[in-house]
């Protein structure tokens, strides 16, 4: 029985890895420019060690391939760019809740950029998240407005990136995936910092703690993580990884209540939005299997 469900198992790790990259978007006391570059270097490294240890190979077949890698990179560090931007600006809660709507977003994408068959059962899904997520976010106030614009930006982007690697992990290991789009992301944001004139030593100025945090995000929520999640990309489809990511705001939430204290969000409509996504996660392989039973 663990051997049929490992793999949702993982994802549901990983998920639960992310759920905290929210937490940390609070406990890291840094500008989210400066978060996420760090993010992307240290990430870089724990890849670098990877590649060292396993003598794994990081060519790519062509000029075309690299192309791709860059623009998909460029997508992946605007995602956590608007992603922790969202967080600054109001709750950790917040900024992971608009997360939820890239299930809507990659039902869309996938039949135009896959050229997979729309699927209705998987549209209906999307919307039933993007409902539990009302419920859940129905006492937002107006000076959340800018962050939620900023975390639904996130989403789109999010929802992009998780579609391309869908299609690149097809032909490129998923290590070279993952290096080539944080080196991207990394260049693309120093170069953003360098325009802004804050690309200088004042990007390593941080406490211990600030230190520490930076390491585990970038080495275990992001190395680790995005290894993992591309290779689960492919073995369980990118609706079903996008869709089971809904559960990442639950989790986010609940961390949120012990260590930020962000329960002022929390009651019953909270629990009513998270069982409607809870359901949803838990229906998708379930319907998925009887309808190709049945066909």
């Amino acid at each position: 029985m663990f051997q049929k469900y490992k793999y949702h198992l993982l994802l549901h790790f990983i998920i639960l890895l992310w759920g905290f990259t929210g937490i940390l978007g609070k406990l890291i006391h840094l500008d989210f420019y400066h978060i996420v570059w760090n993010r992307l270097l240290f990430a870089l490294i724990g890849l670098g060690l990877v590649f060292l240890v396993a003598k794994k190979s990081i060519k790519i077949k062509s000029f075309k391939e690299l192309i791709k890698l860059f623009g998909v990179g460029i997508l992946v560090a605007l995602h956590w760019i608007t992603f922790y931007k969202s967080i600054q600006l109001s709750t950790a809660s917040l900024g992971i809740l608009c997360l939820s709507t890239v299930t809507l977003h990659v039902t869309w994408l996938e039949p135009l950029i896959m050229k997979r068959k729309f699927s209705w059962i998987e549209f209906i899904f999307g919307l039933t998240v993007i409902a539990g997520i009302y419920i859940v976010s129905n006492d937002f106030n107006p000076k959340d407005y800018e962050a939620l614009a900023y975390g639904l930006s996130s989403a789109i982007f999010a929802a992009l990136f998780s579609v391309f690697n869908g299609y690149l992990v097809k032909s490129i290991p998923s290590s070279t995936i993952t290096f080539y789009e944080l080196l991207m992301g990394f260049f693309f944001l120093s170069c953003i910092l360098f325009c802004k004139g804050e690309f200088n030593s004042s990007l390593f100025e941080m406490t211990q703690s600030d230190l520490l945090w930076l390491l585990f995000l970038g080495m275990i929520c992001t190395s680790f993580a995005f290894l993992v999640t591309i290779d689960l990309l492919k073995r369980l489809g990118a609706f079903t990884v996008s869709l089971s990511i809904n559960l990442e705001p639950v989790y986010t939430i609940l961390l949120a209540i012990f260590i930020l204290n962000e329960n002022e969000v929390l009651g019953s409509q909270f629990y009513l939005g998270a069982l409607i996504i809870v359901l949803v996660v838990l229906a998708n392989p379930i319907v998925k299997y009887y309808l190709k039973k049945n066909n």
